[in-house]
C-alpha cells in the first residue's frame, strides 16, 4: 500500500484515473465503537473495476480460520465490475486496501461514512447470546431441528448432502476428509453469497428465490424422512454445535475481538455456575420458609359447598372401604364373626347402600325439615334474646304491655313443643 491513498473518516474523494485506496485501522480501543462500522461507497456513471488488494503476508497473520479464508479468497477473487459498490469495514480489524480502475475517463467518487450502530452486528450478537443460553432446549425441539436442516441446506448444501449420505460411506476417515473439503467449499460459498447478495437480489431475484424454495423443500423432506434426534448422544452433539455456532455469531457481532472473548468467557462461566446458583437459591428458599412464621388461612364454605363436599367425601370413603373389604388379604371371617348383621355387610360390599330405607326415613323425621329437632333449635334461637335483654325490666307503659302480650303468645307454643 505504498502508492495507495489513505482514506479517513468523512472523506469524499473524486478521481478519474486508476488508483489504489487503503483504510488504516485505528488501534485505540473505544467501547462506543463496539457495534460501529465504516461504510465506503464507490459510485460512477460508467462501469469500473473494483478489486480488493490483499497481501499474502497478511494471510499468515490471520487470527481465526474465517479471516484466513477471507484473505485467501481475496487473493484469487475475480475483480467486480459495476457502477456502484459498497464496503463495510469493521473497526479494529485488518487494514483494507482496494483498487479502482475505470473503463473510461469518467470521474468516480469514493466516500467514507461512519455508522455508529450497525443493525447487522447487533442482530448477530443478540442471536449468538440467545442461541448459546437456549441451545439445550432448542436441540430437543422438533421444529427447530427442521428449521436448522433448512438453513444448513441453503447455506451449506454440500455439508447437508454429505450428512444425508453418511450411512453409505463405509470409512470414517473418508467421511471426515470429505467433510473438511465441504466445510471449506461452504465457507467460500457463504463469503461469495455475502459479497454479492445485493447484486444477486437486484439482478437475479427469481433464480435466488427458486434456489431458496427448491433447496428448502428438499432439506425439509430429507429431515422429515430422517426424523428428529432421539438418542442422547446425537442431542448432545447438536447442542455443542449450536453453542459453537453461537460463539461464531458473538465474535462476528462485535468489532472489538477482546469484547467478544470476554462475552464468551462470561457465557461459559455463567453456564457452569448455573447449577451452584440454583442450589443456593433453592436452599435459601427452604431456609426462608423454615424460619418464616406460618399463617394459617381459613376459607369459609357456603352451605351448598359444605353439603356437596360432605357427599363427595362420604361416597369416596365408602368406595375405599368396599375396595379394602374385597381385598384377598382382608380377614373376612373374623369380621363376619363380630358383626350383628353379616348379610347386610355382604350386601354393602357388593354395592348396596350403607343405610336402609327405614333408617333414612327415621333420620329425615328427626333432623329433616319440619322435624322436632329443627323446631327446638328455632325455639331456642328465638327465646335467647328475650331472656338476655336487660331493657325489659325498665320498660314502662305500652312497652310492658307489648312484652306481656308477646310472652302470652309464645307460651302456648312452648307447651306444644314440650
Amino acid at each position: 500500500g505504498r502508492n495507495c491513498s489513505v482514506l479517513r473518516e468523512m472523506d469524499v474523494i473524486q478521481e478519474q484515473d486508476e488508483n489504489c485506496y487503503c483504510y488504516v485501522q485505528n488501534r485505540t480501543i473505544r467501547l462506543q465503537y463496539v457495534w460501529s462500522t465504516l461504510r465506503v461507497k464507490i459510485d460512477s456513471r460508467e462501469m469500473f473495476t473494483f478489486e480488493p488488494v490483499a497481501q499474502k503476508s497478511n494471510c499468515h497473520n490471520s487470527e481465526t480460520v474465517l479471516e484466513f479464508v477471507v484473505c485467501a479468497v481475496q487473493i484469487f477473487w475475480k475483480p467486480e465490475v459495476s457502477t456502484e459498490t459498497f464496503i463495510s469495514i469493521k473497526q479494529y480489524g485488518e487494514d483494507i486496501c482496494f483498487k479502482i480502475q475505470p473503463f473510461k475517463t469518467e470521474p468516480y467518487t469514493v466516500s467514507v461514512k461512519r455508522e455508529m450502530l450497525d443493525g447487522k452486528l447487533l442482530f448477530l450478537f443478540v442471536a449468538g447470546i440467545f442461541l448459546y443460553h437456549f441451545a439445550n432446549s432448542l436441540s430437543r425441539s422438533t421444529k427447530f431441528f427442521y428449521l436448522s436442516g433448512i438453513i444448513l441446506g441453503i447455506l451449506a448444501l454440500l455439508i447437508f448432502v454429505l450428512l444425508t449420505l453418511k450411512r453409505f460411506i463405509p470409512k470414517h476417515s473418508t467421511f471426515w476428509i470429505l467433510m473438511s473439503g465441504c466445510w471449506m467449499s461452504s465457507l467460500y460459498f457463504i463469503y461469495c453469497f455475502k459479497e454479492n447478495m445485493q447484486w444477486l437480489w437486484s439482478e437475479h431475484r427469481n433464480y435466488l428465490l427458486g434456489y431458496f424454495l427448491a433447496v428448502g423443500i428438499t432439506s425439509l423432506a430429507a429431515c422429515y424422512h430422517h426424523g428428529p434426534l432421539t438418542t442422547e448422544l446425537s442431542i448432545t452433539l447438536f447442542t455443542w454445535t449450536l453453542q459453537l455456532t453461537a460463539f461464531v455469531l458473538i465474535y462476528c457481532g462485535v468489532t472489538i475481538p477482546e469484547v467478544a472473548y470476554a462475552v464468551i468467557a462470561v457465557s461459559l462461566c455463567s453456564k457452569g455456575l448455573c447449577y451452584p446458583l440454583g442450589a443456593a437459591c433453592h436452599l435459601g428458599r427452604k431456609m426462608k420458609n423454615h424460619f418464616k412464621s406460618k399463617q394459617l388461612l381459613f376459607k369459609y364454605l357456603t352451605e351448598e359447598q359444605y353439603r356437596e363436599q360432605g357427599e363427595t367425601e362420604t361416597t369416596q370413603a365408602l368406595e375405599e372401604l368396599r375396595s379394602f373389604c374385597r381385598n384377598p388379604d382382608f380377614p373376612s371371617w373374623l369380621a363376619v364373626s363380630r358383626l350383628q348383621s353379616p348379610h347386610r355387610f355382604a350386601d354393602f360390599v357388593l354395592g348396596s347402600a350403607h343405610v336402609s330405607p327405614a333408617e333414612t326415613k327415621a333420620h329425615d323425621e328427626e333432623y329433616g325439615i319440619g322435624s322436632i329437632f329443627l323446631e327446638a333449635q328455632l325455639f331456642e334461637t328465638r327465646a335467647e334474646p328475650e331472656q338476655d335483654d336487660p331493657a325489659n325490666s325498665i320498660h314502662e307503659g305500652d312497652e310492658e304491655d307489648e312484652d306481656e302480650t308477646h310472652k302470652q303468645i309464645s307460651f302456648p307454643y312452648n307447651t306444644e313443643l314440650l
